[in-house]
């Protein structure tokens, strides 16, 4: 056991680290989500007060999930006629025999993410309740990612719960025939959770990446053998490693070329290339293994004038065959412009004005005003500029984007 006197933040790492293995394994029991959760809560504001004073267990796991399964069956024997909870009683009772060893816990984390990933959650549901349950993250951190209020985010999340337990989502992986596009609707979760906080202004929203990522090595460590949750394990690596370089000493913006690539994370990136040329060597490549190809090209060329721009704008010929999204076009378009393709790639941008998803796009007018500067197109490159400062949120790329602009001369 460890020495009295435990940290608050000692113990509250310990617990993130536990709470979904925890939660999962109490939920899949109980059959309801907001009981698990409460009482596992009770269980770790019993930790809160005692593991100050003595220690930490040897096996914190097994002391949170045998004092959440004592405060359910409480509760359970208060609410519920004897005869009716026995099930409930009896699925509890096999949870504590495995309490006695942590390792034996059932993992039912997978489980738990189809079902916080169910399509009958609109999205940003999905993704708050995947970092409250999965991540462990309070409802305070949720919000403050999100700019919502503590309140509007907690019935959010209390709504969430109701309509699973209403509508009988069940807690299990689905069936063979619906299992890719249910995994596909999880990936897009982490993925966006991951977005969120790579592209974050405030440092709560920003920690969301790396959420994303430990939610990634959850997921690659359930599903090892899908070659897409290796593929989007490695995107987010291979993009949060560069994450250092995108800003100069002043905090200023800095584009790809003009970033210093010592300040990238080495390790970072050696560790997602060769999880991609793993996964690669398997035959099977999907959406998330190209965005990783891509973003590979960039992390492992030593220098901006090195990096290989045909392959980059193959493998995004080959992407938007599997998804012809306009988002997918506008990136394939830049690449080319790097090819010695500059008005080809002009011509394709500007074919895509007219698509709804690209109107009030922030990035698609900052790549537009960039192509059109280089081209010599000042009034075009003007206007652009002018939109994607008006869409953007972050104050750092507004100044980036205004010294571009008025770099263009009178």
């Amino acid at each position: 056991m460890a020495p009295p006197f435990s940290s608050d933040r000692t113990i509250a790492a310990l617990v993130r680290e536990e709470w979904g293995r925890i939660l999962a394994a109490l939920t899949k029991a109980l059959g309801d989500l907001q009981l698990a959760e409460d009482c596992l809560q009770e269980a770790v504001s019993r930790a809160l007060v005692r593991w100050p004073e003595t220690g930490i267990p040897d096996s914190p796991a097994a002391w949170l999930i045998r004092t959440a399964r004592n405060a359910a069956i409480d509760r359970i024997r208060r609410e519920t006629h004897f005869a009716a909870a026995l099930p409930e009683l009896t699925l509890l009772a096999e949870t504590a025999a495995d309490a006695a060893d942590p390792e034996a816990i059932p993992d039912k984390r997978l489980e738990m993410i189809f079902t916080c990933c169910h399509p009958a959650l609109e999205e940003k549901t999905r993704i708050a309740l995947t970092l409250r349950t999965l991540g462990g993250l309070s409802t305070e951190e949720i919000a403050a990612s999100f700019l919502d209020t503590p309140e509007a985010m907690a019935q959010r999340l209390v709504r969430a719960k109701r309509k699973i337990r209403e509508a009988r989502i069940p807690y299990r992986v689905p069936q063979d025939a619906d299992l890719p596009a249910r995994m596909q609707a999880v990936l897009v979760v982490v993925y966006l959770i991951f977005a969120q906080g790579h592209g974050a202004t405030t440092p709560k929203a920003a920690q969301l990446s790396a959420e994303a990522i430990r939610l990634g090595r959850i997921l690659h460590g359930l599903r090892p053998d899908d070659p897409e949750v290796a593929g989007l394990l490695a995107l987010m690596l291979l993009t949060d490693a560069r994450k250092a370089g995108r800003t100069d000493a002043k905090g200023g913006f800095l584009p790809l070329q003009h970033q210093n690539r010592r300040r990238w994370d080495r390790a970072r990136c050696a560790e997602g290339d060769a999880l991609l040329r793993r996964t690669l060597s398997r035959g099977r490549i999907g959406p998330y293994q190209l965005q990783a190809a891509i973003s590979a090209c960039h992390a492992t060329s030593p220098t901006w004038e090195a990096t290989d721009w045909s392959e980059i704008a193959a493998l995004y010929a080959l992407l938007s065959q599997m998804t012809p999204t306009p988002v997918v076009r506008l990136n394939h378009a830049v690449a080319l412009s790097y090819c010695g393709k500059l008005a080809e790639a002009l011509g394709r941008v500007a074919a895509l004005q007219d698509d709804p998803a690209m109107r009030d796009y922030q990035p698609f007018h900052a790549a537009f005003a960039d192509l059109a500067a280089r081209a010599g197109d000042i009034p075009l490159a003007r206007t652009h500029y002018a939109r994607a400062i008006a869409l953007s949120s972050s104050q750092v790329e507004r100044l980036f984007l205004h010294k571009a602009s008025d770099s263009l001369g009178p």
